[in-house]
């Protein structure tokens, strides 16, 4: 019986052979795999470890991501930037944006730079004082937005409304000046006038919150975009602030030549005696009290001089023409300044 069955047993080793075999063969095919994707993987590919920008745009695949790290000089071309992208599980996990990765890495070092790198931001600078047509000027030099958009949403009242300001008729004076951060996607007149009136209204919560009165946000904001253009330094904004506030209070008109500016097409300056006599809901030298509205777009601490101004005894001012000005108490005093600094001019520039 035992000799009957060893035939049987030596006609299954050819199959087992066959079998190792294989098995040794997908090993070794494994393992000469692995060794050619982990040579690409972990060889650094050339550069000068210098920083270089690529952009990913949304919904870009592995491969497309791959060719434009090629593109960027991040690594080489090779075919084996897919399977090693795959098998490092960077699927779903690169991100969209602008991105600024070290050159001269590896493959796997590229990869995983890119999938917790943050996007790169570029700053937009606003300065304050300025009008919501120069800011749109701004925003559109720097590819943005377009200045017609910005300006036209401005002045819409249901995207005003949209944004919790329903009593105004612009946003004008609502446009925080402040430096931006905008990621390379980061376009749109919306998008961007939304942000400045949020960081607005944030500013105005922090200064008005301990306040001993509640203030009033439209006339605050209309005359601090007035001294916002009037103040020449920081250290004059309460005085000029204090001293307009003491007109108001005195029934005097305010007579700021930036209010008579805002409401004239076209200007080009300076200033004459017939556009000061010209009426328009800003001209102060005809008005009484405040304009129509803001003329600027005032920073947090010309808000904060109209909230918290200077106690003064002045009511005129006139500008030295060294970038400050002399403030006078009395109608004569102040007369002799204008002769002093602005001598011919005085009708101009002078607050009477």
């Amino acid at each position: 019986m035992l000799e009957g069955n060893q035939p049987e047993r030596q006609g299954a080793r050819p199959w087992l052979r066959v079998v190792i075999r294989a098995v040794l063969f997908l090993l070794v095919l494994l393992g000469v795999t692995a060794a050619w994707l982990a040579d690409y993987a972990w060889r650094p590919a050339p550069g000068t470890g210098q920083q270089a920008v690529v952009l990913i745009p949304r919904g870009a695949s592995l491969a497309e991501i791959g060719s434009l790290l090629v593109l960027s000089g991040h690594i080489r071309m090779d075919r084996r930037f897919l399977p090693v992208a795959l098998l490092g599980g960077y699927r779903g996990r690169l991100p969209a944006g602008e991105f600024s990765l070290a050159t001269g890495q590896s493959p796997l070092a590229v990869l995983e730079g890119l999938a917790t790198a943050r996007p790169l931001l570029h700053p937009v600078t606003i300065p304050e004082g300025l009008r919501a047509e120069e800011i749109a000027e701004i925003f559109a030099a720097g590819g943005w937005c377009d200045p017609r958009s910005f300006t036209s949403l401005v002045v819409d009242r249901t995207f005003i409304t949209r944004l919790g300001y329903a009593d105004l008729q612009s946003l004008e004076g609502y446009l925080y000046p402040d430096t931006y951060l905008f990621t390379r996607d980061f376009r749109g007149a919306e998008k961007i006038i939304t942000l400045m009136v949020e960081r607005f209204g944030a500013v105005w919560r922090q200064l008005s919150e301990d306040l001993p009165e509640p203030a009033d946000r439209e006339k605050t904001v209309i005359l601090a975009s007035i001294v916002e253009k009037e103040a020449a330094t920081a250290e004059e904004r309460p005085i000029i602030a204090g001293v307009f506030h003491n007109r108001l209070r005195l029934g005097m008109r305010l007579q700021a030549d930036p209010t008579v500016v805002y409401g004239l097409e076209d200007f080009t300056g300076p200033i004459t005696k017939a556009q000061l006599r010209t009426p328009t809901p800003y001209n102060t030298y005809l008005l009484a009290g405040l304009p129509a509205g803001p003329i600027s777009n005032p920073g947090r601490d010309t808000l904060a001089a109209v909230l918290h101004p200077a106690e003064t005894e002045s009511l005129y001012f006139v500008a030295k023409n060294d970038g400050t000005h002399h403030f006078s108490a009395t109608l004569a005093e102040h007369n002799r300044a204008v002769q002093k600094y602005q001598r011919k001019n005085a009708p101009e520039k002078g607050k009477q």
